[in-house]
């Protein structure tokens, strides 16, 4: 049985249990994609971005929103400027108007990659005013991310991700819906609704890492344990959400653990009643401050090094972090010391 608000309009005319269950998921979660929001999507052209395009242009009637699409061109293939006409096309032919970005020069890296999208993204919506930046990733996203994550020896957060909602910048969403639908749902939705795809061959180059956890161990996880890749997502969802309700914890312990710092524009922790708590918890309060304060974390072997260094035992010292940043201590304060001059718009995530 379809759900609806009590206000909605009926349902448009192509409706399906992929759409229903979409719906089902944003009317549980008001705020993700709220009503009457203007939505920039970013759109590869893939099945994953094809789906969400298409599942929001049949719902954008029942919840009200205006819809952007963008496109980013990293410059890597010979065939990716004829892909974003016809990919633009398309999205004409469905009444839509295609931003098409080309990176200049070609980002180096994937994490290069990321960066470039995530800048542009940030820059068209604000000059649309769009306050909620869309993205496709799906649970096997989510079991990838979590396998990369917990192989490189991230801290406990870093295996909830990737979140359905986060901050992107100021008045800026990154809202990811799709994250109950896995990539075999959306294969499935591209073929039962007709959508063109354009492959992108980048995807089976084993040389990138994320490529290889897809292609070759969570095949490896599915052949022992069916279904394995569905409860990797679900076990960072359920991580994301009791994270959510610590933070508001970890709040409460830094304001009494906050101290005075003697630096203008630092962040300072009492290092003293901070060596106090158990180590467990000094390993949480340290990483909500930086997030708060960096808008980063460490990972977890630097965090480990870290806190061994500020054994009451120890004296003063530092650690420097990205970007300019670092920590310094005396036997009173831990101190977060910005790059002289600060970052305009602070760090980007």
């Amino acid at each position: 049985m379809t759900i609806l608000p009590f206000d909605a309009e009926p349902p448009p005319r192509r409706w399906g249990p992929d759409h229903d269950r979409l719906h089902r998921h944003l009317l549980r979660q008001p705020n993700l994609l709220p009503r009457g929001a203007s939505l920039l999507l970013a759109t590869s052209g893939g099945q994953d971005s094809m789906a969400l395009t298409a599942l929001t242009r049949d719902l954008r009637s029942l919840h009200g929103w205006t819809l952007y699409l963008w496109h980013g061109d990293h410059g890597w293939r010979s065939d990716a400027s004829a892909q974003a006409r016809a990919l633009a096309a398309w999205a004409e032919g469905e009444g839509f108007s295609l931003v098409v970005q080309r990176a200049e020069p070609p980002p180096a890296t994937e994490a290069e990659a990321r960066l470039w999208r995530y800048r542009c993204l940030h820059q068209h919506a604000e000059a649309i005013g769009c306050h909620h930046v869309v993205t496709a990733h799906t649970a096997t996203d989510r079991a990838e991310t979590v396998v990369l994550n917990l192989a490189r020896g991230c801290h406990r957060r870093g295996l909830a991700a990737p979140r359905a909602d986060r901050p992107l910048a100021e008045n800026l969403r990154l809202v990811r819906p799709l994250l109950p639908f896995s990539r075999d749902d959306t294969a499935r939705i591209c073929r039962d609704m007709e959508l063109p795809v354009w492959v992108d061959p980048s995807n089976a180059d084993l040389r990138f890492s994320r490529n290889r956890v897809r292609a070759e161990i969570l095949p490896v996880l599915e052949a022992l344990h069916p279904g394995a890749t569905g409860r990797i997502s679900d076990l960072a969802e359920r991580l994301a959400l009791e994270d959510e309700q610590t933070d508001e914890l970890l709040d409460l312990a830094l304001k009494a653990l906050t101290a005075v710092a003697t630096e203008e524009g630092t962040a300072a922790l009492a290092r003293r009643p901070l060596a106090r708590l158990q180590l467990a918890n000094q390993r949480r309060v340290v990483q909500q401050w930086l997030r708060l304060h960096w808008g980063r974390t460490l990972n977890a072997r630097d965090l480990d090094q870290l806190l061994a260094r500020l054994g009451p035992e120890r004296g003063p010292g530092r650690q420097d972090l990205a970007r300019g940043w670092h920590l310094r201590w005396d036997g009173c304060s831990l101190l977060l010391i910005p790059p002289h001059p600060p970052p305009t718009h602070g760090p980007f995530p």
